[in-house]
């Protein structure tokens, strides 16, 4: 969408600044953008289109949002919410998060980390976690939940369903 914002506007330039033409109102020319910054700037536009695109966490009637990390994990589960919302059951697991199966199976990229209530992990590429508690393993983190606070009283003891969408 960046792409076809940035042609649009690349082409009323274009035709506004003429072939070295004065533009309207007698303003001397203004300059073509070459053809590295034109590809510069639309990178920059996808970037923060894509830094808008926020995680969207259900848990019964509340509703908590969530930034995802900067991984092919999280771009393979953000392009999996965009065909629409999954729902996982899951279950407590060692008094510190929930788990449950994700129904696919994204790339993993692992790395050493202690988790923080909030955090939103992909464990074994197939299962999707969400931390109350603290753990320290080698996981992949997709998202963090930008405000954690209630987190443990909200998921209750036991199973919950969780819905995961866009935001």
């Amino acid at each position: 969408m960046a792409r076809i914002i940035f042609a649009l506007l690349a082409g009323l330039c274009l035709a506004a600044c003429g072939a070295g033409a004065a533009a309207p109102g007698g303003e001397p020319p203004r300059e073509r953008l070459s053809e590295q910054e034109a590809e510069h700037r639309e990178q920059e536009a996808q970037s923060s289109e894509e830094e808008e695109v926020m995680l969207k966490i259900t848990i019964g009637d509340c509703v908590f949002t969530a930034s995802f990390e900067d991984n092919s994990s999280a771009g393979e589960f953000r392009e999996l919410l965009a065909k629409g919302p999954v729902t996982v059951e899951m279950e407590d697991y060692g008094g510190f998060e929930k788990v449950g199966p994700l129904g696919t199976t994204l790339t993993r990229n692992d790395t050493q980390i202690t988790t923080q209530p909030g955090d939103v992990i992909l464990y074994q590429g197939n299962q999707i976690t969400l931390y109350y508690g603290t753990n320290t393993w080698n996981f992949t983190r997709l998202a963090r939940i930008d405000d954690p606070t209630g987190l443990r009283e909200i998921l209750g003891e036991g199973n919950v369903s969780l819905t995961f969408s866009l935001g």
